[in-house]
């Protein structure tokens, strides 16, 4: 599982400019990723040596006329809450403020990683300007400039050795693991207790991840399932309470450790656009998906209501083409016994492999009879495809020009190989390569 990494503190101190540092590119980081078009806060971090998952809470704020410290405080609350280590920014040109002094107070109680950093010390001149921040009595400050690369590798070089131990390689078992997601009032609780509850062999709550988490273990038909870290089989302990956009932040948590992903749906009121933000981030995980939506017992319905309600969830999820559609109630148990079935499908494909002759005959027949656009006027050449991973199937090209691939290309390749091997409710990864310099 990957550590989760939050960036907190007052707007306009440079936690955007430092997500994007860190990152390695700018924010727009998905734009080139048709279909997907959602704003985003988070992103999966891997050109350090330990991968983990960045957090700019700036981008979850409400956009209400509130308070600008309540809504500071709620957010850096949230942080401390679901972050396995903070990153607590304050701007040197500023200077300290009572703000930054009441989030400090909070974070001391905090029982994980804190890094108090002052942003924009650009030079020499602006480190004077942070003296004022030492009287918070913290031992230790960084002094960085997110903008021109000043001091951040030294920072991320503490905040990797400081990511704690056993996040990071986890041996992970022969066993299914499930993760709900949703919006709050979805009804993911009702649903994860009608999981737990029918057939059930076992349900032992083992430790989860470092906070109050847990996963919960059950059987069905003898086979074995672990739901991750959702509402309803989580500790009740201290929380706060979350506004509609922070679900995003619960999403990855579930989503990094599972192999199937239930997207939950409510029938009452349609897909949303947190829908899309939760639904996109377990396809960029390349984790198997199930669209499930609940509450369709509630409604008042026709002969074509649930063929409309399908062409709203594939118009609004246009990347996700592959993911099985479930129209459930977790109230009545209305048809969840599908759920687990349709799982297990999904987790076949997931793991699939296929043999390379079998994929390059149907590869070969596919560029055949579609041959790929020009690049620059110069024909594309195809060699060979080999599966090269699973979880999701991953397959690599060789071709003359791996960078002259349309997207739309791709996508027809996609399609063929799961028309011809079934590769239902999984994303496929496509890596297209060059086979020699001198083809090129």
């Amino acid at each position: 599982m990957k550590p989760i990494i939050a960036i907190v503190g007052r707007p306009n101190v440079g936690k955007s400019t430092l997500f994007n540092r860190l990152v390695g590119r700018r924010k727009a980081m998905v734009d080139d990723m048709p279909g997907v078009t959602r704003d985003r806060n988070y992103a999966e971090v891997k050109r350090f040596d330990v991968p983990f998952i960045l957090v700019d809470t700036g981008g979850f704020e409400p956009e209400t006329s509130d308070k600008l410290l309540q809504q500071m405080r709620e957010q850096s609350r949230f942080a401390m809450d679901e972050a396995d280590l903070i990153l607590f920014v304050m701007d040197a040109r500023d200077g300290l403020t009572p703000a930054d002094t009441e989030v400090v107070e909070m974070l001391r109680r905090v029982n994980k990683p804190v890094f108090y950093i002052i942003n924009k010390v650009d030079g020499d001149r602006q480190e004077s300007f942070a003296g004022d921040f030492y009287a918070l009595g913290i031992d230790q400050i960084h002094m960085v400039s997110a903008e021109h690369n000043r001091g951040v590798g030294d920072l991320m070089d503490e905040v990797l050795a400081a990511i704690p131990k056993g996040m990071v390689d986890e041996v992970e078992e022969e066993i299914t693991r499930i993760a709900v997601v949703g919006r709050p009032n979805v009804g993911k609780s009702t649903l994860v207790n009608r999981l737990l509850g029918f057939e059930r062999v076992v349900a032992n709550p083992t430790a989860g991840t470092t906070r109050d988490a847990v996963d919960t273990r059950f059987m069905v038909n003898k086979k074995p399932y672990v739901l991750i870290d959702t509402a309803g089989i989580r500790r009740k302990g201290k929380t706060v309470e979350k506004v509609e956009k922070y679900s995003v932040m619960d999403a990855l948590r579930s989503i990094e450790r599972a192999d199937v992903v239930l997207i939950v749906l409510s029938a009452e009121e349609g897909v949303t656009e947190q829908d899309s933000k939760i639904a996109g981030y377990a396809y960029e995980a390349g984790r198997g998906c199930i669209f499930v939506v609940n509450k369709w017992d509630t409604l008042t319905k026709d002969n074509a209501s649930m063929g409309r309600f399908v062409e709203e969830i594939r118009r609004s999820f246009k990347y996700l083409p592959f993911a099985p559609i479930l129209f459930v109630s977790a109230a009545t148990g209305q048809r969840t016994g599908k759920i687990i079935p349709e799982v297990d499908l999904v987790m076949e494909q997931y793991c699939k492999r296929v043999s390379t002759s079998d994929l390059n005959k149907v590869f070969t027949q596919a560029i055949d009879e579609n041959h790929a656009p020009l690049d620059q006027g110069r024909r594309v050449k195809f060699f060979f495809a080999t599966q090269v991973g699973t979880k999701p199937p991953s397959f690599v090209i060789f071709t003359n020009r791996p960078e002259g691939i349309y997207f739309s290309y791709e996508r027809y390749i996609m399609n063929r190989f799961r028309e011809a091997f079934g590769f239902n409710g999984t994303p496929l990864k496509l890596i297209f390569r060059g086979r020699d310099k001198k083809e090129s």
